[in-house]
């Protein structure tokens, strides 16, 4: 089943007003908790008679044990082998057959599962999904074939391909001491190891009501989920030995400047990455940070009209791409990124050295409040239009929720935005763009055999 996503203006919300509006994200998007300790969030949209339901288990890649990566990921694979009440793939004919549409994804920070489907269908979806929270069943047979499914899936989208291993090499660099430098599908020596017990020793810690959060977006209200949710999951009780404080190693300030560089004949195009340790919307000395930071990575280069873009692609000509993201939407901390593909006839050496003058002119010239004001009004009404998609509401919400926001923090993310000054930006931007911080990751194309990654 498909929903087209409609570029909708029924709120009164243009680029030229989102950000004076201060409206609120999704303000009809309610939430309660179940005796359990199951956190529900019901977002109601009735362009459709259909709704998107989500599991989100508070674990993923960084609450791992050392030495067993990969072991969140494993047991998302795990979890559709069957239930005893839904043995083998029943669970996915099922929601074939009903015409829906599921799959799940594992990140550092959660795991989720979801299904899209028609609004009848729900109480299903919701019964199936809190049968898999209890009774899944694993056989020996299966977890070893499917340990070789993500030894196959890590060799094909990690080990043969020089930029993915660019990847995994550049984050192992940037956080020396934080799980988030190692990868989401693990380790390849480590996946071996991974064994039946350990997987459900980590579904028996993990997969329980009071470290999950249900979130059900769609044609639905609050007391018709409400009374589903406690016929289903409510009747699940919290799990002796469950564990749902989230304690990790905290990743150190920078100190120097680091590089990794990969050379590799299998790469076709050059490019230069820079990042900085930056505050998250979770973990910050300063709540007023983390949303400058995100004005300021739109700003210097979220689309072509960003500075950076206009600067090196449309007037130099010296990059075929540039732009900036800010990852402020983690447990811990995040960080803040530059990258650049050169143009044919620039090195990576001087795009690298031609970025780093352009952000130290920005750093010494500041930015105008007129800069700002625009910057906040794109950035305000691209995540508006956001809305006007079911399952992107229900992710944004999930995952704002699995790494410690509220509910009213997502849906005042718009104004918090709005309040934003330059004074703000440039104090973001001086506190993280800084020399000693910066990690820089280049890969280039290279005759001969491939290099080994510096990490």
């Amino acid at each position: 089943m498909t929903v087209t996503a409609m570029q909708s203006t029924t709120a009164g919300l243009t680029p030229a007003n989102a950000a004076e509006a201060s409206v609120a994200f999704a303000p009809a998007a309610s939430e309660f908790t179940l005796d359990n300790g199951l956190h529900v969030v019901v977002i109601p949209d009735r362009r459709a008679p259909v709704v998107t339901h989500m599991i989100w288990y508070k674990v993923g890649a960084a609450d791992e044990v050392p030495g067993e990566s990969g072991i969140a990921h494993f047991l998302e694979h795990l979890m559709f082998k069957g239930t005893t009440n839904y043995p083998g793939d029943t669970f996915s004919q099922e929601i074939a057959r009903l015409g829906g549409t599921q799959n799940a994804f594992t990140s550092y920070d959660y795991t989720a599962y979801f299904q899209r489907i028609a609004v009848q269908h729900l109480p299903l979806m919701m019964q199936m999904e809190a049968d898999r929270m209890s009774n899944l069943t694993l056989a020996e047979d299966e977890v070893a074939s499917e340990r070789n499914v993500v030894l196959e899936e890590r060799a094909s989208r990690v080990d043969n391909d020089p930029s993915a291993q660019m990847r995994e090499s550049y984050s192992a660099t940037f956080y020396q001491n934080h799980p988030y430098g190692v990868p989401i599908i693990g380790w390849g020596h480590e996946i071996e190891e991974l064994t039946r017990e350990i997987a459900l020793a980590f579904y028996a810690r993990y997969y329980t009501p009071e470290n999950a959060i249900l979130v059900v977006a769609g044609d639905v209200d609050e007391e018709g989920v409400r009374e589903l949710a406690e016929e289903t999951y409510g009747t699940i009780p919290p799990r002796e030995g469950a564990v749902t404080e989230r304690r990790r190693p905290r990743e150190p300030e920078p100190v120097a400047e680091r590089r990794v560089e990969l050379r590799d004949p299998r790469i076709a195009q050059a490019i230069v990455q820079m990042g900085y340790l930056a505050p998250s919307y979770t973990l910050n000395d300063d709540p007023r940070l983390p949303p400058a930071l995100d004005v300021l990575s739109h700003y210097l280069g979220d689309g072509t009209t960003s500075r950076l873009y206009r600067h090196f692609v449309i007037e130099q000509r010296s990059a075929a791409a540039i732009g900036a993201y800010y990852n402020g939407a983690s447990l811990d901390h995040g960080g803040l990124y530059i990258f650049a593909y050169p143009a044919q006839g620039t090195s990576t050496d001087d795009l690298e050295a031609a970025v780093q003058a352009e952000i130290a002119t920005f750093l010494q010239e500041g930015i105008s409040e007129q800069e700002v004001e625009r910057a906040k009004r794109n950035l305000v009404a691209q995540t508006v239009f956001a809305q006007d998609s079911q399952s992107s509401l229900a992710r944004i919400f999930g995952a704002s929720l699995a790494v410690g926001e509220a509910l009213e923090d997502v849906q005042q993310w718009p104004a918090r935005i709005a309040e934003v000054t330059a004074e703000e930006v440039m104090r973001a931007a001086r506190a993280v763009i800084q020399p000693h911080r910066v990690v820089v990751g280049v890969q280039h194309p290279a005759e001969g055999p491939a290099e080994m990654p510096a990490n």
